[in-house]
Order: C-alpha cells, then sequence, then structure tokens
C-alpha cells in the first residue's frame, strides 16, 4: 500500500480509501462479514474509510464504528450528509440539518469526532456560506476536523474556496467526484480546480459500477446480487437501468480494454484501478467492495503503475474530458429547467 498526502493538511492516507456503500441492507446484509473485510483492509494498510449517513439508513455507520473500536486513531474517518434520512427537515445541507446529521453520524460510528466531514452533493437551494459557516462551527467545536463535497461541479468547487476566504470560514479540502474510464469529464475542468486549489481527490466509482470488472456480458442478464440486478436495490426506481445494461458502447469498450490489459498482463480489475490512480490530481481512490473476494481484487491494484503506452491506449478507447453514453455525474444542474430557461408568460422583454 502507498501513502499520499491528503491535500495540504499535513495527514497521510493510503492510496486506497475503504467505501462502505455495499455495507448493511444494501448490500452485504451479514455485519459480522462486513467487519471482517474493514479488518482486512486494515491489517492491509488501509487507513482511510468513507462512508455516508444515508447508506442503507445508518447501517453502514454503525459496522464501520464496531470495526474500528479499538483501532480509531490508526483511521482517517470519513462520513458525509445531504440525501434525506427521514421527513421534510432531515436532507440538504442547511445549518439545522447539518448539525443534527453530524450528531447522529458520531453516535453511530461511536467516535468523538469526524476526521473529514463532507457534503455529500450540492445543494442548490441553500446558500454555500451558510452551509460553511455551520461546518466552520463543528470544526471549532472539535467534532469534526477536515471539510470536503462531493460531486460538486468545477465552478461551484472555486465558488465554495471564495466563499470561504471572503467569510473565514474553514474551507473544503477534498472533493469526492466520480472518476474512472467511463468517466473522465472531471478531466476538463474539476481535477484542474482542485489542483489549482491543492484540494485532496478521492474519487468514487472507479470500476463504473462493476462494468470495468468485465461482469456484464453482451447479451446476457445481469448476475443475481450484482448492482444492474433488477431486483437489487440500486435499481429500485431506476428507469434508464435497462438500457444503460444494453447499451453497445460499454460493451465495445470494455472488450477494448479487456485487449489492453491482457497485453499488459493485467486483470482488467487492475487495469481500471491504476488508470484512476495514476493522474496526479488523485490523492486515494475508493474502492467499494461488498465481499472478502471484492476486496481482494482491489487490493491487488494498489502498487500497479501503467505505463505511457497502456495509458496512451485507454486515451484512444475513450479520450479524455469524456464520458460513455448514460454517465450521470449527479450534478442536474437546475438552470436547465424549463421554469429556469423561459420567461412566463405574459411579461415583455
Amino acid at each position: 500500500m502507498r501513502y499520499r498526502r491528503f491535500g495540504t493538511t499535513g495527514v497521510e492516507v493510503s492510496s486506497q480509501c475503504l467505501g462502505t456503500m455495499n455495507f448493511g441492507r444494501l448490500g452485504n446484509v451479514d455485519p459480522d462479514e462486513s467487519v471482517r473485510v474493514i479488518s482486512r483492509a486494515l491489517d492491509a494498510g488501509i487507513n482511510f474509510i468513507d462512508t455516508a449517513d444515508v447508506y442503507s439508513g445508518g447501517q453502514a455507520e454503525q459496522i464501520v464504528g464496531q470495526a474500528v473500536a479499538g483501532r480509531r486513531d490508526d483511521v482517517v474517518l470519513a462520513t458525509k450528509c445531504y440525501f434525506p434520512m427521514g421527513g421534510r427537515l432531515q436532507r440538504g445541507s442547511s445549518r439545522r440539518w447539518i448539525t443534527q446529521a453530524v450528531e447522529g453520524s458520531l453516535r453511530r460510528l461511536g467516535t468523538d469526532r469526524i476526521d473529514l466531514f463532507q457534503i455529500h452533493k450540492l445543494d442548490w437551494t441553500t446558500d454555500l456560506e451558510e452551509t460553511l459557516g455551520a461546518l466552520t462551527d463543528l470544526v471549532r467545536q472539535g467534532k469534526v476536523l477536515y471539510l470536503g463535497s462531493s460531486s460538486f461541479p468545477a465552478d461551484w468547487i472555486v465558488e465554495a474556496q471564495w466563499a470561504a476566504a471572503r467569510r473565514n470560514s474553514e474551507r473544503f479540502v477534498c472533493e469526492q467526484p466520480q472518476y474512472s474510464i467511463f468517466a473522465r469529464s472531471i478531466e476538463r475542468s474539476v481535477l484542474p480546480a482542485c489542483q489549482r486549489h491543492r484540494m485532496a481527490v478521492i474519487p468514487w466509482s472507479p470500476l463504473a459500477g462493476g462494468w470495468l470488472t468485465g461482469k456484464y456480458q453482451r447479451g446476457q442478464e445481469p448476475a443475481n446480487g450484482s448492482r444492474y440486478d433488477p431486483a437489487s436495490p440500486f435499481m429500485q426506481g431506476t428507469v434508464s437501468s435497462a438500457a444503460e445494461r444494453a447499451d453497445p458502447a460499454r460493451f465495445d469498450a470494455v472488450d477494448a480494454l479487456r485487449a489492453v490489459a491482457d497485453q499488459a498482463g493485467l486483470t482488467l480489475t487492475e487495469l481500471a484501478m491504476a488508470f484512476v490512480a495514476s493522474h496526479p490530481a488523485i490523492t486515494s481512490t475508493i474502492i467499494g467492495p461488498r465481499t472478502m473476494k471484492h476486496l481482494e481484487d482491489a487490493l491487488d491494484a494498489a502498487d500497479v503503475d501503467l505505463g505511457n503506452d497502456v495509458l496512451d491506449a485507454i486515451d484512444e478507447i475513450v479520450p479524455p474530458g469524456s464520458d460513455l453514453p448514460g454517465v450521470d455525474h449527479f450534478i442536474q444542474y437546475p438552470s436547465l429547467l424549463p421554469t429556469a430557461r423561459r420567461r412566463p408568460s405574459g411579461l415583455s422583454v
């Protein structure tokens, strides 16, 4: 396992971060097995764990708390808030909810502080300065040490830095975007913005939801229990999953990437993980194992370096700064809604 500086904080984190979305009722429903997976990751040298209050309705945080008991000082512990955890008032990034959300996460994690507290998604309805002010108060109270954002567009990453400077607030020191061979659009502006502001970057979904393990086969239904299994909790209410699974561009890319991996003597998983880690802006890549086998496969990629010839071959398959069809960065600009683009009828120009 390799270690890198976490932005300008002086903290060293492992080059792989253990993501925990797959622990609990939305993934591995056996808490004891999930604890064993976390313990194995820590034994392998991972010292960075990322979770969120919304993962399995708080179960993932509880599992993490159980797993790190007795080892808390050896772990950089990160969690997030934004998505609904109850009624109308238990969501978003208002001062009111952030204050409650942190207390809930501290309780479930069984700890007295959160090393990295992140806003899980940009809240377009809340003043960013209110959010930063609430987070700053939590830092000054010692309940949170560092602040981060997740899936923020580049302009709002910069705006958050400016807002913190204007108000003398604590600033975001980390961004957590989606990044994989399939999802490269953040190379255009998100990653350069983070580099300019000396922010750590901890990307999620480096395996593109399992596509870059090669487990989805052309013309075959997804295996039971996989992310794209129609019965999977991840697919409930999702209308685009069937079209996404059948998109020939994804299967074509996987076929071409598998040939590149074979030529380099790597598995497809190792190729995909090493690609993400190779970008100079990346601090730690979030892995999201559900089973011990998933973890071991990811750990095998921890020390893999890709040569320029391999990276050039990947660029030929998915060009730099581009996404394959169906990729969603979960930004959903309100400026593109009809109500924002059209004048109300009857008003003069």
